[in-house]
């Protein structure tokens, strides 16, 4: 018998049985999920889009401007009116679903870029009954 076990020899059958083992099972639970979610909203809201906005003249450049144009159109309305008060961020307070659809929409605006936020942002402000901007002549 040898120092160590080989394969299938120490009762592993490769099958999840609840056990925290230590191993990795490659699950990924519904908490990392969210995880990696509002890590891609962060990017794209605080990073990404703001820059592309201000390198290609977007109707909004700022990043609480592009998070108010992602919240609002991912919740159907001004998302102060929509989302239960809270602590913290807005976009932490969203359900899995909602986060989800947000991350979706902000990947479509980076990949659709201007024509597309302008649309997005014009809904917006309409919903916080303000005017849309004028097109940059």
């Amino acid at each position: 018998m040898g120092a160590s076990a080989g394969p299938g020899e120490d009762g592993d059958t490769g099958r999840d049985t609840g056990r925290d083992t230590g191993r990795d099972t490659g699950r990924v639970t519904a908490g990392d999920e969210r995880e990696r979610l509002l890590a891609r909203y962060r990017e794209l809201v605080l990073d990404v889009l703001p820059r592309r906005g201000c390198a290609e003249g977007w109707a909004v450049q700022v990043d609480h401007c592009v998070g108010r144009v992602v919240l609002d159109n991912t919740l159907g309305g001004a998302w102060r009116t929509v989302l239960p008060a809270g602590r913290g961020a807005a976009y932490a307070r969203l359900a899995p679903e909602e986060l989800a659809r947000a991350v979706e929409l902000a990947e479509r605006m980076d990949a659709e870029g201007a024509d597309l936020v302008a649309e997005l942002d014009a809904r917006s402000l309409a919903w916080r009954g303000k005017p849309a901007k004028r097109p940059p002549r």
